[in-house]
This record gives structure tokens, sequence and C-alpha cells, in this order.
């Protein structure tokens, strides 16, 4: 993050809002605060992806066996709708820190959404599965944006430790992508999906207490948001987002009833959100008076970079969609002997990306200032994730029918590959962008990096309804070529990303 965000802190520094000063090395080197942010991470994705790593399999599980009968396709485009509106919503929790909540609260009240939105999710009806996922989408565009952006807050511009810092933060995310999906998926294998859910909620509620209680170690956690609006145009902007949440409820309700609002129209919606969100945003962060030149022309790389990740989530979200239905449908969920649902499959994701992102943290640290620029460390992880889907077309490829099954190892390696592409995008990608972000727009543009995650989305909301339709060689071979296309493109901009993205390495 630029150095004005903390200089603003220290100067608005209200008592105690600031960390101990024994804090900033009390945590394998990097300040204590990163160890409650990564607290609460572990348990905020074991709910998130534990959920998610089922949520697809009970879509698709027939209504006979407590599931809600979709087909493959269709169960997979509304599982990345659901994802597009998580990462959606994420705008308005960047806006709502910034200008109303403030940090701290912001996470703490999309904590609260998240836990309220799984236990709903453990009622065993298709109503509440649909309450669950809006509570859940609402908690997690507060939180996320939010927790990341705070993690940023602990470090300076040009401390070296950031980027080895925002790894171990995701390699305690991952801790909870592995964990999850071990506990959701056995429970939705031999209890019920909803047993599944269960276990989510509980995870959340876990994240939240240790939140709370470590909160004195947070840099920034002032209970005011940093630009605050007046107290009359809080009370305006509060009286807006009930009449329009209002309005949006009733006319969804009105659609619905008449026939016009179905599944598939709401899904072709989101789709069309996510690509004009990130159009308008930029437009605004190029010309809002509040952003200098200097922070404009930072602006300009970061668009590539949006990109790049656009396409890079493009590719890991289908993990927990069409991969995971073609593990449950073609894929051998049998390892040395031993059987397991084939939600596991999600674990191996975070069980990689567990143990590489502390690899690839300690070779940053040892690098310094002669490791690799932030964007060819992103096109890299594109290229990785577009390699992952090229290694299906291998297993999936001269089969008479669809009633084959693959070793589980053509899986495995996918994800392996999938893994070590998301440790060297992700942790670049939010690091770079706490970096690049202009002052007024500062937990904002953290939510302009999830609004890559909501397109990324919304395009595979559309695509894997294709995946029915072609042969399993044909999908996964043009995605990963597009995926390979598109990070040897990043590469070949790098001088330019290098220049214009300075001092930011």
């Amino acid at each position: 993050m630029r150095q004005a965000p903390v200089a603003r802190s220290t100067v608005e520094a209200e008592p105690g809002s600031q960390p101990p000063p024994g804090d900033d090395h009390a945590f394998f080197g990097q300040p204590r605060g990163l160890l409650t942010l990564s607290g609460l991470e572990v348990w905020e994705r074991f709910s998130f992806l534990g959920m998610q790593a089922i949520l697809v399999l009970y879509f698709a599980d027939s209504v006979a066996h407590g599931g809600l009968g979709m087909a493959a396709g269709t169960a997979a485009s509304v599982s990345a709708a659901y994802g597009t509106l998580v990462y959606l919503v994420s705008v308005a929790g960047g806006w709502l820190a910034d200008r109303m909540l403030g940090s701290y609260r912001a996470v703490l009240w999309g904590g609260i959404l998240i836990a309220c939105g799984h236990y709903s999710m453990a009622v065993p009806t298709a109503t509440m599965t649909w309450v669950g996922l809006g509570l859940i989408s609402a908690g997690t565009g507060l939180l996320k944006p939010n927790v990341a952006t705070m993690v940023g807050k602990l470090y300076r511009t040009d401390d070296d430790r950031r980027d080895a810092g925002f790894a171990l933060y995701y390699m305690a995310i991952n801790i909870g992508a592995f964990a999850g999906p071990l506990i959701t998926g056995w429970l939705g294998d031999h209890k019920g999906w909803h047993w599944g859910f269960s276990a989510a909620a509980i995870g959340m509620t876990f994240g939240l207490i240790q939140y709370v209680m470590g909160r004195r170690h947070l840099a920034g956690r002032r209970h005011t948001a940093e630009f605050a609006l007046t107290p009359e145009g809080m009370r305006r902007a509060v009286r807006l987002i009930v009449a329009g949440l209002l309005t949006v409820a009733v006319l969804a309700v009105l659609l619905a009833v008449g026939g016009w609002l179905t599944m598939g129209r709401f899904v072709d919606l989101l789709t069309l959100v996510s690509v004009i969100a990130p159009v308008v945003y930029f437009t605004v962060m190029f010309t809002s008076p509040r952003v200098t030149p200097e922070e404009r022309g930072r602006l300009r790389p970061y668009v590539v970079l949006f990109l790049a990740s656009t396409v890079f989530n493009f590719i890991l979200f289908q993990a927990y969609s069409t991969m995971m239905l073609l593990a449950a449908s073609n894929a051998e969920t049998t390892i040395l002997g031993f059987d397991f649902p084939a939600s596991w499959y999600a674990s191996a994701l975070g069980a990689f990306e567990v143990g590489l992102a502390p690899v690839v943290a300690a070779l940053w640290v040892r690098m310094g200032h002669s490791q690799p620029h932030a964007s060819n460390k992103i096109a890299i992880g594109v290229v990785l994730g577009g390699l992952s889907f090229l290694l299906m077309v291998l297993p999936t490829s001269g089969h008479s029918s669809d009633d084959y099954l693959m070793s589980a190892w053509w899986i495995v390696g996918s994800y392996l590959l999938l893994g070590l592409g998301d440790v060297l995008l992700e942790t670049s990608g939010m690091s770079a962008t706490t970096k690049l972000a202009p002052v007024a727009f500062s937990s904002q543009t953290m939510s302009l990096w999830f609004l890559s995650l909501a397109l990324a989305n919304g395009i595979q909301a559309q695509t894997v309804k294709l995946y029915d339709d072609v042969s399993k060689p044909a999908y996964f071979g043009v995605n990963g070529a597009i995926a390979v296309a598109a990070g040897l493109a990043v590469m070949a901009l790098a001088p330019w990303l290098r220049r214009t993205m300075h001092p930011v390495h």
C-alpha cells in the first residue's frame, strides 16, 4: 500500500488504534496482526470453500437423495452465478468500509452475516438454501475486500516483507481451504448435504471469536470510516440503501411471480452486471478529481493485472464446478487403497497451496529486491492455470463413452499446477493492489480486484453451460489454451508494466 494511507492513520490515530510496538516482528518476522487476520481467513475459507466444494454436487444430486435435481451444466452455472454475486457485492463492501463503517466493523458485520447464512443453509429446505446464499453473498462482500486491505495496512510501501506477508496470509487462507472440504465433504457424503453446511456455520463462528479477541493487534482499527460521510450524508445514505434494497426485493418478487425472472435469466443478468461493473468502476476512478495524476498513471497497468486475474480465476473457480463434476462422474475416488468422497479433491488444491505458500514466501524474502516483478509472477500464475486445464485433455481423450474412470492422480496433478499458479497470482495481485491503490479509494480498489473474480465467475456462468454439450477434451483444451495465451501476453508487456508500476516491484 502507498505510504499515504499509513500516514493518514497515524495522523488520525485514536488512542489504542495502532498495534503495540513489539508486534512488528512477532509472527515469524511479520506483524502480529497478520496472525489475527490470517486466523479469521482460515475459518472464513473453511466455511466458504467447504460449502462450495459440495454446493455444485448438492445442486446436481437428485431430489430423492436430498439435492435439487439440476442438470450438471445448470448446476455449474448456478454455482458460478452465486460466486459472481459474492464478488459483485464486494464493491458495496469497500464503499461501506471507506465511508460508513470502517474496515474493522465492516469485517465484523460481514462475518456475522456469513455465519447466519451458513446456519440458514443448515435448514433442509430449498428456500433456506437460497436465503443462506444471499446472506453469505452480502457478508463476503463486506469481509473479503476489507480484511485484505487491513493486511496491507500492516506494512509500509517499501517493506520487502510485504509479498512474503501476503504469501503467509494466503497460506493461512488455504489451511481453511484444505480442511473445509474434508469436513463438509465427509458429512455431505455420509450424513447429508445440510450437515455439511452446518459444519461451515460452526467454522465461521470460530473465526469471528478469534477476530474479536485479537483486535488490539490490528493497524488502523478505527471505529469510524477513514473517509466518513458527514452526519447528514450518513443519514441520507442509510435512507437510500434501505429504500434501494426494499425496491429491489419487491421488484424481484413481482418479476419472479410473473414468470419473467427465471433462474436462467437471473444468471444472465449477473453476468451482464459483472461485465458492466468493472468498466464503470474504472471510469469513475480514472475521472475522479480525488485521484492524483501519479495515482492515475498507476491505474493503467492495473487494468492489465485485472484482466490477468480474470482469466486465471475463470480457470481456478472451475475447480469447484466442472472439475468437481468431472471428479464425481469420471475419476476414481481411491488412492493407495483409501476411499474418499469426490469433494475431497477440492482439499488437494488447498493442501498444495498450504505447502507451496511458505516456500514461495521464503523464496521472495531470500531474493529481496532481485525477485521477479509482480507482473511476471502474475503472468506465470496465469500460464500455470491454463496448463492445469490442458493436462486434463489427456485423460479425457480417446473414450467411446462417458462411463470411464481416470486415475485420481490426473485430478491431483491438475490441482498441483493450479495451486502453484494461485499462490503466485493471488498473493502478488493482492499485494500490488494495496500498493497501487489511490488514497481516496483504498478499500474500494481492493474491491476492484475482487470484481475481477466476479467477472471470472460471470464468464464461467455462461461457458459451463457448454459442459454437457461439447466433448471434455475440447472443453478443457480450449479454455486452457486461452489462459496460456493470456499469460504469455502479460509477459510480453512486462517492460511497460515495470515502467508504469514504478516504484511498485
